[in-house]
């Protein structure tokens, strides 16, 4: 009975947080009316407990005192996140063609016609000879050469300017600055003229990652063609290669956009070889090299919030194979995605790979289940009725927020999926060797190229 209270108020307590990070993504809601719920959740707990007789009443007060609370705590981690001053000397200079030092703090983008760059300001060229120290974070569009790599510090020249939201064919709207301030980013430089300053302004470990991530993806483009050296990247490493709008719009439309960026599932797949791996030993350690398995991968990934957060997922879904313990992996699911909330609040909302993640890593753990025991006609062979019944329980419960956030609905995704989700593993392996190989020797390496 107690663990069943202290449940119910967990998930109360996150009920809570959750909805006010939700109201505050919408609407401004302030310190002030924070500070008036703390202060009356105060009041009605000592209220319910030392003048309150009635003991059902008291119990439903606990459970309404702890809501509030947290719904105090949510408006205050939202404000909290939302609070940054933009400096006063760029705003100044929205609109006009300015002169800017700045550090990449992000792996560079390789877009169809451009370089996107995530920079950090460090100052800004306010004469001939006399410079101004600045803060903020802008996304600059820039020429494929000179090549910039993280931790660089350049000088940049053009236009600064606000980022504006997209409107699509279909009349809707895409919140494009809300999408970039969950990043920080509040500014843009399109057609950015750049010059290199200098290099290594960033982490060390971050810098020698990025590198080695960036040799192995040449190894692929060595004796692979495009647009399929592009793929396997995106598949091993979530490398934001250039893809033509042709290929990724065939993606889109067969429902298997999720294949070509760095998923929980990918990161799934590597743990698991692992683990089969050593499955002559105790559940313990094939578990423990899952998960070392799952932070290496990520550390040669470049560590991205993206991997990060499908690590995450993913572990969770292998705890779930391992234990058969579906409830309490589902308690885990929401913990894991409450810290992620924490951290960056504006994700809840504003990032449709979250929100996809969280969906499809919920859909594994609950519904595929269910679907597994009502599809005794798939034979079970290859695993085929557990990856069927995985697939269209992902596809259910994610169809609704691509439908609104997109406006796409593929009537071929289900079985489009199914088939590749089929040979996944047998690609990331070949990819991998592939890659591995590259650095002894590329002839070496051409027969799982060719595989892949």
């Amino acid at each position: 009975m107690g663990n069943q209270v202290s449940y119910k108020s967990f998930y109360i307590f996150v009920a809570g947080f959750i909805s006010a990070i939700f109201i505050s993504s919408f609407v401004k809601i302030g310190f002030s009316f924070f500070l008036c719920l703390l202060l009356f959740s105060i009041f009605v707990f000592i209220y319910q407990k030392y003048f309150l007789i009635d003991i059902k009443i008291r119990s439903t007060l606990v459970f309404l005192i702890i809501f509030i609370f947290s719904f105090s705590l949510g408006i205050l981690r939202y404000e909290i996140r939302d609070s940054s001053v933009p400096d006063s000397n760029l705003e100044l200079l929205v609109g006009q063609k300015v002169s800017l030092n700045g550090v990449v703090i992000g792996e560079p983008k390789k877009k169809e016609n451009f370089n996107e760059l995530i920079i950090k300001f460090t100052d800004i060229l306010v004469s001939t000879s006399s410079t101004k120290k600045v803060q903020g974070i802008g996304l600059i569009q820039t020429d494929f050469y000179p090549e910039f790599r993280y931790g660089d510090l350049i000088e940049i020249k053009g236009k600064l300017e606000k980022p504006e939201n997209i409107k699509k064919e279909d009349s809707r709207e895409f919140d494009y600055v809300a999408y970039l301030e969950k990043d920080n980013i509040e500014y843009k430089i399109n057609f950015a003229k750049t010059t290199l300053v200098s290099s290594g302004h960033g982490s060390f470990l971050q810098a020698k990652l990025f590198d080695i991530k960036n040799a192995f993806t040449k190894n692929l483009e060595k004796v692979i063609s495009e647009p399929q050296a592009s793929l396997l990247g995106g598949i091993l490493l979530g490398t934001k290669s250039s893809m033509s709008s042709e290929v990724k719009n065939s993606f889109q439309v067969a429902g298997l956009s999720h294949i070509v960026a760095l998923s929980g599932y990918n990161i799934t797949i590597v743990a698991e070889s692992i683990m089969n791996t050593f499955s002559f030993l105790p559940r313990t350690f094939a578990f423990s090299g899952g998960i070392i398995g799952i932070i290496f991968f990520v550390i040669m990934s470049g560590a991205s919030s993206t991997a990060v957060r499908a690590s995450i997922m993913s572990l969770i879904v292998i705890l779930a194979n391992i234990t058969h313990r579906n409830y309490k992996v589902g308690r885990a699911l929401v913990v894991a995605g409450v810290l992620m909330i924490i951290y960056n609040p504006k994700i809840l909302v504003f990032d449709i790979s979250f929100q996809l993640s969280f969906l499809a890593t919920f859909a594994i753990i609950f519904v595929s289940p269910i679907l597994i025991s009502r599809l005794r006609f798939v034979t079970e062979k290859f695993k085929m009725r557990e990856t069927v019944a995985g697939t269209l329980s992902a596809q259910l419960l994610v169809l609704p927020l691509i439908l609104y956030k997109i406006g796409v609905l593929s009537f071929v995704a289900l079985p489009a999926n199914i088939l590749v989700v089929a040979v996944i593993p047998l690609i990331m392996f070949a990819g991998f060797f592939t890659g591995v190989l590259g650095f002894i020797s590329v002839i070496v390496s051409l027969p799982f190229a060719w595989l892949s």
